[in-house]
């Protein structure tokens, strides 16, 4: 037994270890939290006559007779029997070993659910075994596990049943901490889920209520802070450029905006500001709903490294949403002397020789893609890296703009809302400002569900909408055309919309069209020249028309909730009423109709993203991040979200007065897989 925190390896044939590895089991200390799925209860005998219900139950029969049919099906028809009844056993696959265990005058044990057959009771494909005459019964539920395909759950009930005798349970919680917690041993906690005995409620163990598993949930979720906060304070162990205003630049932006700060963007800078002159690196997401106003905070922060002496660069997804920052950034800055670049992979030779110059000279402000962290992209001073919609990048292109710096602070900016525990869970390594305040004029959007079969009576209201001045949207999600999935396209539509609104201009954007081409299309748009635009989802964000107060969706049972609410943020930014039109195609599933659903009644992304959550669970949500946080096999973050309150406090309390414990947890849960967060 090991009780030093090393991962004792496990004892078995090269052949089963390959196949333990595919479902993450390379030590004994993996096997202890490999945890049942499910459990079946053996430790009792249900007479025939008795075992009907729709519950799995476990016979005790002698084998009559076994024959194999061939009609309707191949299967092997076993008639056996106790003192209450007859029962036939049927199975639809089967080796000839098999038929021989079922001889006649067999006595066997099976397992499974008894149903009303043609002739009477009857078990297909039940689990089987041959027993004694007096063989006794187990006196623990049998455990489920989860395999993988070469693996059986009873190969694993015996290794696992090895762990508990040889390898390490003691408790990584001191027991001051843990009776404060009000919680259970670890080693009591284990061998009781592993081996529950007679009589243990099974719908207490199967919802995941027991205190047993509480103790074990609260463990993976400590682990996973425990992971998340380390990185954190690793990195606050590094040093960074000092970002002290040195003038008046911040103040000088604001006078010269039409509008003043929400009194949660005032909030988000004040804490940004903080971060920015302390000597190791901000590493904060700044998230808001749709039109929070997060450029502005962005502005602003910028404008802080810049009056400090540094650098800063702002990265975004897409063409289309980078170029909108360079456009809304240079008319706010150049003019208070702010020497800002823009870097896109569409720039021509020449310029972009001249913006890379710039990047490595005299540029204050570097906008653009991901072209910012190619090869030959030069800072000469970079102390803030600015990254909107996170979300959209992985790990690696976020560490790669880090590096263009010597560790420059780095704000990431999103869109979509994180649901307070999810940021709680699986952003535990980043400071978190909330903006959840929207400015005012943002008019409330109508949002209408509208099935296919009326599209005539949305092409007449568009009809109407742009005579009265305003501009629209329509939204297509493919570009060809797919028989499988019979989605209208977007060049079709623009070529309906323009034949039935002849008096119309109609303008089509997508992901195929060339940068320029783009920008010139979103150019039109928004000086007004395009009546309707027809769009993929290029424009799902940062997009920001006043004009434009209609938005139509087609197919939108085919898009997520994020990007539905997204899309519908773009309209409502003028001081007209806005429309968001979804057009569906019928019938729906049942998780389409809850997203249809969850839209249409809410218009807080939050609220959205919360039940979202609920719809999906965390792994969508957190993206690229998964590379380094450990996704969540027990905790539920809407059930245990006092739990992970809980190991928050704890994390700081192990890593600060219990680190031997801590890395003695972080070996047990996470192992190898545990990596420190770079990004």
């Amino acid at each position: 037994m090991t009780t030093d925190g090393a991962q004792a390896p496990i004892r078995a044939s090269e052949a089963l270890l390959k196949k333990l590895a595919k479902i993450g089991l390379h030590s004994e200390a993996d096997l202890l939290v490999h945890l049942p799925l499910r459990y079946e209860d053996e430790t009792r005998i249900t007479p025939v006559n008795r075992a009907f219900g729709g519950e799995p139950v476990q016979i005790e029969v002698i084998v009559q007779g076994n024959e194999v049919q061939y009609r309707p099906r191949r299967q092997m028809v076993v008639r056996a029997g106790d003192d209450s009844g007859d029962i036939t056993l049927r199975f639809f696959s089967f080796y000839p070993n098999q038929q021989a265990v079922l001889s006649e005058g067999s006595r066997i044990r099976a397992f499974g659910e008894v149903r009303g057959g043609f002739f009477g009771a009857e078990m297909v494909h039940p689990r089987f075994r041959k027993v004694a005459d007096d063989e006794s019964l187990p006196t623990e539920m049998t455990p489920v596990y989860p395999a993988t395909a070469g693996l059986s759950s009873s190969t694993l009930q015996k290794l696992i049943g090895k762990a508990l005798t040889t390898g390490d349970l003691s408790d990584t919680l001191p027991d001051e901490l843990r009776h404060r917690l009000k919680l259970p041993a670890l080693a009591r906690s284990l061998t009781f889920l592993h081996r529950p005995p007679p009589g243990t409620d099974l719908d207490t163990l199967h919802g995941r209520n027991h205190p047993a598993w509480q103790r074990v949930k609260f463990d993976e979720v400590l682990a996973q802070q425990l992971s998340l906060r380390r990185a954190y304070l690793a990195r606050r162990e590094q040093g960074a450029p000092v970002l002290r205003a040195q003038d008046d630049l911040g103040a000088r932006l604001l006078d010269s905006l039409p509008f003043g700060l929400t009194g949660a963007q005032a909030r988000a800078m004040a804490e940004i500001g903080a971060d920015l002159a302390q000597p190791y690196p901000m590493q904060r997401l700044l998230q808001g709903d749709v039109g929070a106003g997060k450029t502005v905070v962005a502005a602003l922060a910028a404008c802080q490294a810049i009056s400090a002496g540094w650098q800063a660069a702002f990265m975004a997804p897409t063409e289309i949403l980078a170029e909108q920052h360079y456009l809304k950034l240079k008319d706010w800055l150049e003019p208070l002397g702010v020497r800002v670049a823009w870097l896109s992979g569409s720039l021509k030779a020449k310029a972009k020789r001249e913006q890379l110059a710039a990047t490595a000279a005299d540029a204050q402000l570097v906008i653009g893609t991901h072209a910012l962290i190619q090869e030959g992209v030069d800072f000469a001073r970079l102390g803030l890296a600015i990254v909107d919609e996170q979300h959209r990048f992985g790990v690696a292109q976020r560490l790669a703009l880090r590096k263009k710096g010597n560790n420059p602070h780095q704000l990431m900016m999103s869109a979509t809302p994180i649901p307070r525990t999810l940021a709680m869970s699986y952003y535990a390594d980043l400071d978190v400002t909330v903006l959840d305040e929207l400015p005012p004029g943002r008019t409330p959007i109508k949002t209408r569900l509208v099935a296919d079969n009326r599209r005539d009576d949305v092409v007449g209201f568009i009809g109407k909408h742009v005579e009265e001045g305003r501009q629209a949207y329509w939204v297509c999600p493919l570009i060809e055309e797919s028989e499988a999935l019979q989605l209208q396209t977007a060049q079709d539509t623009y070529e309906q919309l323009s034949a039935d609104l002849p008096d119309l201009r109609v303008g089509l954007v997508h992901g195929r069209l060339k940068a320029d081409e783009k920008q010139a299309v979103m150019a039109a748009f928004a000086a007004g020249d395009i009546d309707v635009l027809v769009a993929t989802t290029v424009i799902e964000v940062g997009v920001d028309v006043p004009n434009a107060s209609l938005m139509v969706i087609e197919h939108a049972e085919r898009f997520g909730l994020s990007q539905l609410h997204q899309l519908r943020g773009r309209v409502g930014r003028g001081q007209y009423e806005s429309s968001c039109v979804l057009i569906y195609a019928g019938p729906l599933g049942e998780i389409a109709r809850q997203r249809l659903k969850i839209i249409f009644e809410n218009t807080d992304g939050f609220e959205i993203a919360r039940q979202d959550l609920q719809l999906r669970g965390p792994g969508e949500f957190v993206g690229s991040r998964q590379s380094g946080v450990p996704l969540l096999r027990y905790a539920d973050l809407e059930m245990d979200a006092d739990l992970i309150a809980m190991a928050r406090e704890v994390a700081e309390e192990m890593l600060t007065a219990h680190t031997a414990l801590a890395e003695k947890h972080l070996q047990r849960w996470l192992g190898s897989r545990e990596e420190l967060l770079k990004s």
